[in-house]
């Protein structure tokens, strides 16, 4: 009589020691063939151009239901499709940066880093020079007669990258302090913060100290440095919202203290009617009421009020899982790459547009006070949309690089290819 306890026997195979858990999984036949799918070297380069394609597309979409009545009433075209045109031409530039850098490689993008940043900088010292311009407080745009820019957008790219080679250069002495923030705290990161803060652009600034301290902790500095330092950034954000009547009123609607809806609370009012009037399933695309000059920035800084209005709550919903899926990309990134650079980088991208995504949004909401940054690749606005569009180009390139990646994509026949394949072949002549 056979023992009980003894092997199995048959054609089961068990899995080797390094396909860890996930292969064992595999073997026994409990993973999800939808699952299996995703755990493909591709996943991450799909997943991102899938969410950039959706995001960009929807936003176009949101720029013209929203702008029409401000292009009418606030640009001397006479057209109601003045904002939209301009939108889409943006997207169509962002869509050339973005084939442009996701076709470059990493080696590439490290030898760019510095040049990026550098760049930025001389572009924010200009503003403040007879080609800066102003508005609603802030001095951060470059007025060069053919077309107007933030300077700052491009600033962004350059502390992720910049962060991404320098951290890497010192990845072994990160542990000592003079090394972690020498040069690219101080002085890289601290010169790009200050110059866009002599523009009193506090939005901005608070992006662009995520990127920073996404980089920081990705690359490993040690976190009881972050308390201190966001004690002193802290400080500083306070000494400018105190010695600001704009941003100081903006803070007494936030608290509830100034109500007045045809004063400085009316944009944050109405931005509230229009969530409200959406309700579960919303008024229908097109449909708003408040883009009929009641709410400010219908098409910019609020433009997911109005999709809230006219979509509901799904399509509130939708942006949201939309952002999330892109971090999910950004994060899996990270976790696969095996480039120290890849890792800070992409972690600084992430930082800058989640980050980005979540004041917008909780400044509509109300659980933030408005402090005017746009929703990325939704929100009108030609410098946001080319430079995001040009960081996913980024994150693009980076996934190529990703272990398998590249090789699986090369072994992928082209769209080209495919439709030639299912053509008949022509017969010979006798």
């Amino acid at each position: 009589m056979s023992s009980t306890t003894g092997p199995i026997k048959g054609s089961f195979k068990a899995p080797s020691r390094s396909q860890g858990a996930s292969g064992r999984d595999r073997a026994l036949g409990f993973v999800p063939a939808w699952l299996e799918r995703l755990d493909r070297p591709v996943t991450t380069y799909y997943v991102l151009i899938g969410v950039t394609t959706v995001l960009v597309a929807f936003g176009l979409i949101m720029v013209l239901s929203a702008s029409t009545v401000t292009s009418l009433n606030e640009t001397n075209s006479g057209s109601a499709y003045a904002i939209f045109i301009s939108q889409a031409v943006f997207a169509a530039v962002g869509g050339v940066a973005l084939l442009i850098a996701s076709r470059l490689s990493v080696s590439t993008w490290k030898k760019l880093a510095l040049p990026v940043l550098l760049i930025g900088l001389i572009l924010q010292v200009l503003v403040f020079t007879p080609l800066g311009m102003g508005a609603k407080g802030n001095r951060n745009w470059l007025d060069l007669k053919v077309l107007s820019m933030q300077p700052s957008e491009l600033l962004k790219v350059g502390l992720a990258l910049s962060g991404g080679l320098v951290l890497n250069a010192k990845r072994k002495q990160l542990g000592n302090l003079s090394h972690a923030i020498v040069p690219y705290l101080f002085p890289m990161a601290m010169l790009a913060l200050g110059l866009v803060l002599m523009g009193h652009d506090l939005g901005t600034v608070l992006v662009m100290a995520a990127i920073v301290g996404g980089v920081l902790y990705t690359a490993g500095v040690p976190g009881r440095w972050f308390a201190l330092s966001a004690a002193g950034f802290a400080a500083i954000a306070v000494t400018f919202v105190v010695t600001s009547p704009n941003r100081l009123g903006r803070f007494d609607v936030w608290l509830g203290r100034d109500t007045d809806q045809f004063g400085p609370a009316r944009q944050t009012i109405h931005g509230r009617y229009a969530l409200a009037d959406g309700g579960w399933t919303g008024l229908g695309l097109g449909q708003s009421r408040e883009k009929w000059e009641w709410l400010s920035e219908p098409h910019n800084d609020f433009i997911f009020a109005i999709i809230g209005e006219e979509l509901g709550l799904p399509g509130t919903i939708m942006v949201l899982a939309l952002f999330v899926v892109l971090a999910l990309a950004c994060y899996r990134l990270v976790m696969r790459t095996n480039d120290f650079f890849v890792r800070v980088a992409t972690a600084g991208i992430m930082s800058w547009i989640i980050v980005q995504a979540m004041i917008n949004i909780g400044a509509v909401i109300g659980l933030l006070p408005v402090i005017g940054v746009p929703l990325p690749f939704v929100s009108s606005g030609g410098s946001s949309l080319v430079t995001t569009m040009l960081a996913l180009g980024i994150l693009l390139s980076f996934a190529r690089a990703e272990p398998g990646c590249a090789k699986a994509l090369a072994a992928r026949p082209s769209l080209v290819k495919r439709s030639f394949a299912v053509l008949p072949k022509r017969r010979s002549r006798a």
